[in-house]
């Protein structure tokens, strides 16, 4: 019987295992010995005959021999080899008992699914169970040597009530050379049909999932067959038993201790015993062993599956002249129909109940209950209140101005996904912007400080034109003097088409902006103006000798709707050459504005 060990190491505690060391029934001791024995007895009579047979020239040969075995057996992969074969092994012994066919999922499905509490209905359920035990004996009888040693033929089959006479008849009639266990799965489906007709399964769904059952069933029935069929391929097998006695047959030569007088490096010792040689064989080739024992699992070894006790425990057998009902014939006849009386249970009025704990088990209601990782964790009380959104914007736009090279890196980031995309859309924002302006009716006018009716500052009872009030990107300049800002200027044709496609390609002109370098710093002069002109689309006239220091420009998400720059706006009508937008200096130091292309304008 499989040897179990799981209740004496279920509490890991000082020498829990070790303990388990002294085991012998199903122990590597009782595997190895054999081998161990042997290994040790050669092992030892060659020793012998070095020491004592040997002349002087006979000893020096062997001992420069047992020093090249011991130098070239380290090339012999044993680790590497062994480990991939002995996982294989551990994973093919578990996926073969999953295979196993029990029950258990089946007799549920028929004690509940087939109805009728008469004979008729009662010989229908046992038949039924009878003919899914009888497929299952099939083919562990097939594959497992204990199960073939207690059914040898059909006639034990019959005399232990799976088959009867006459389905034995029917049985051997079929002539096929293949292995017959699916037989009796197909006597199965046809009771369920003949249930079906006569009312007892009351439904098709019920059928159905009766029929689903049966075939998993069937199916593990199958696998057990295949990997009978199929093994672990020869050569793999053949490899690692040639790699792990030809490793131990040069280690009797070249782990030999030899003369200590001769010098030879490594042998300054003569313990006669080789205590690690040992240890190393018992490693590997009880490594060896567990792969041979395993490869197998339905033979008799210790640890093989016990596939007798299985049968008894789920189908019936015959003892002493009387049929025993086991689990799967007791759920389909004895226990069908047969319920308990119902009553309240002991907790039924309690809102909170709690099972009761015995004096062994005091020490787990003590326990808190786990609330999650972060229940206990300490936070400063300064840093629990929510902080309003506006000193949240207010932050990130400090932060940006005092480091203006990493806000700008960011916004780049952020608003492109590519350097492609990011000119794309900046120039069909600015296009789109001036077919707005050109084509607005009116633009909101206001007073102004300077008597221009042609300018209207933002702040001030103005209004955004068309499309600057949405959040789409904005174009960032950072100033850092008290100088004059620049004039951006435009010249349109309102005369015809032509003067309106020249109006859109200097927009893309205006993009250039973003790539110049700052201009050098000089004295303060007159504000400088850019100016586009429509027949050279590429023209942008840029004076070094600017008074304005132009940090950076960018293309960036709106931070704040109500906080826009002050601006004059010159509408574009009215001359050949009128300012588009113009950003005029003021006396502010540090003074964070921006010029907005078809979006929200932003500042400090």
């Amino acid at each position: 019987m499989t040897v179990t060990y799981t209740a004496r190491v279920a509490n890991a505690r000082f020498c829990s295992f070790s303990k388990l060391l002294l085991a012998w029934k199903g122990s590597i001791y009782r595997l190895l010995y054999k081998e161990f024995l042997a290994f040790f007895a050669l092992y030892a009579a060659i020793s012998f005959t070095y020491r004592f047979f040997l002349d002087d020239d006979q000893k020096r040969y062997f001992e420069k021999l047992a020093i090249y075995c011991n130098h070239y057996s380290s090339l012999i992969p044993m680790s590497f080899v062994l480990g991939f074969y002995v996982t294989l092994v551990v994973n093919r012994w578990w996926s073969q008992y999953t295979s196993i066919p029990l029950p258990d999922r089946l007799m549920c499905v028929l004690s509940g699914g087939l109805q009728g509490s008469d004979e008729r209905g009662r010989l229908l359920r046992r038949t039924m169970m009878r003919y899914a035990s009888l497929s299952a004996l099939l083919i562990l009888r097939s594959v497992s040597t204990a199960v073939f040693k207690r059914f040898p033929t059909m006639d034990h089959v019959v005399e232990a009530g799976f088959m009867s006479r006459e389905e034995r008849k029917k049985f051997e009639g079929l002539h096929s050379p293949y292995n017959k266990y699916w037989i009796p799965c197909v006597w199965f489906t046809n009771l369920a049909a003949v249930a079906r007709c006569e009312g007892r399964i009351k439904d098709d769904h019920t059928l159905k999932l009766l029929l689903e059952e049966l075939n998993a069933f069937r199916g593990k029935c199958s696998m057990l067959f295949h990997y009978d069929m199929i093994s672990v391929p020869l050569v793999y097998t053949q490899v690692v038993t040639l790699a792990v006695y030809s490793f131990f047959l040069v280690c009797l030569i070249g782990r030999q201790f030899l003369d200590p007088t001769q010098g030879y490096p490594g042998h300054d010792l003569d313990l006669y015993v080789p205590i690690f040689t040992l240890l190393q064989f018992f490693f590997y080739a009880g490594w060896l062993k567990v792969a041979e024992q395993l490869i197998n699992p339905f033979g008799e070894d210790d640890d093989d599956f016990e596939t007798n006790w299985l049968i008894d425990r789920n189908f019936q057998h015959k003892s002493d002249q009387k049929v025993r009902l086991q689990v799967s014939m007791m759920a389909v006849d004895e226990m069908y129909g047969d319920l308990p009386m119902m009553e309240r249970d002991r907790y039924w009025n309690d809102s909170n109940p709690r099972p009761p704990y015995t004096a062994a088990t005091l020490f787990d209601l003590r326990k808190p209950s786990f609330q999650g990782s972060t229940f206990d964790m300490a936070i400063p009380k300064e840093e629990m209140h929510f902080q309003p959104l506006e000193d949240i914007a207010e932050n990130l736009e400090e932060s940006a101005s005092r480091h203006p090279n990493m806000a700008l890196f960011n916004r780049l980031l952020n608003a492109a996904p590519s350097p492609s995309g990011l000119v794309g859309g900046a120039l069909r924002r600015t296009s789109a912007q001036l077919q707005r302006l050109r084509h607005s009716p009116s633009i909101d006018q206001c007073t102004s400080d300077d008597d221009d009716d042609e300018s209207c500052k933002l702040g001030k009872g103005g209004s955004l034109p068309l499309g600057l009030g949405q959040e789409t990107q904005s174009t960032v300049c950072s100033f850092r003097e008290e100088k004059p800002l620049l004039d951006i200027q435009f010249r349109v044709e309102k005369s015809d088409e032509e003067g309106q496609e020249k109006a859109e390609s200097t927009t893309a002109n205006a993009q250039v902006m973003s790539q110049l370098p700052p201009p050098p710093r000089a004295s303060p002069q007159p504000a400088s103006r850019f100016t586009i002109a429509p027949h050279h689309p590429s023209a942008f006239l840029f004076n070094p000798a600017a008074h304005s220091s132009l940090e950076h420009c960018s293309s960036q998400p709106v931070i704040n709707r109500d906080k826009a720059a002050p601006a004059v706006l010159h509408a574009p009508f009215g001359g050949s050459k009128t300012s588009f937008l113009a950003v005029p200096s003021h006396n502010e130091p540090q003074r964070f504005r921006s010029v907005s292309m078809g979006s929200e304008l932003t500042g400090s």
